[in-house]
């Protein structure tokens, strides 16, 4: 049995999770407007490899500061099926299917929250997901995370962990999907990376490495 974990945004959908979580929430009225440019500026410092993710998250989660766990599972619900089921690449979930077929664990692992990127996981009938822990406290959002972020090297820090827990697992292989040259620690720490619709840069290190390329589209 081998493992097959893919990245969540612009790999297995085509926008980001988060970003698409925002404008739901401000659609909805319960975020203010501004969070939207906020989090857009955030993002140029991700794609420029700058980026606190601390500093994202303490920014994206601040409209579930003091939100009941129970609303807040009611919203992704929703948000999910609006948003995020339409955005799936096709060939993402003949991808996953694949792996299924075959035997494979499939995960995702996401630098997003784990209040979203789990119940995407199981809507997409994946075994789970590797998130950014969102701290809950007496069945309350604090707004703040906790533990050791899945964003670069942390990825492979929190794969690593999950995978010495699988006492009844061995995996023979790693596989792994991305579009992010923020995920080149995942990918070379694979035994089978793949690389979605990669910019300039990413291309070149998938050239250089012998790693596939492939253009999903919607």
């Amino acid at each position: 049995m081998d493992l097959a974990v893919f990245d969540l945004d612009e790999t297995l959908i085509c926008e980001d999770s988060t970003s698409l979580w925002l404008r739901w929430l401000v659609s909805q009225g319960f975020a203010p407007e501004a969070l939207i440019s906020q989090e857009q500026a955030l993002m140029e410092k991700y794609h420029a490899g700058t980026l606190s993710i601390e500093e994202y998250m303490n920014t994206t989660l601040s409209p579930l500061a003091g939100m009941a766990t129970l609303t807040v599972e009611g919203w992704v619900r929703r948000f999910i099926h609006r948003d995020i089921l339409p955005r799936v690449f096709p060939a993402a979930r003949e991808r996953i299917n694949w792996h299924q077929q075959r035997g494979d664990t499939v995960m995702i692992i996401t630098a997003s929250g784990d209040h979203l990127a789990v119940p995407i996981a199981q809507r997409l009938g994946v075994h789970g997901a590797l998130a950014i822990g969102v701290e809950v406290v007496d069945e309350r959002y604090s707004g703040q995370i906790y533990g050791t972020a899945t964003y670069r090297e942390g990825k492979v820090t929190r794969l690593s962990d999950w995978k010495a827990l699988q006492q009844d697992q061995r995996f023979e292989k790693t596989w792994a999907y991305s579009d992010s040259m923020n995920d080149l620690p995942l990918l070379n720490h694979a035994d089978h990376a793949w690389v979605v619709n990669p910019n300039a840069l990413l291309l070149e290190q998938a050239q250089q490495r012998g790693w596939e390329v492939c253009n999903w589209v919607r």
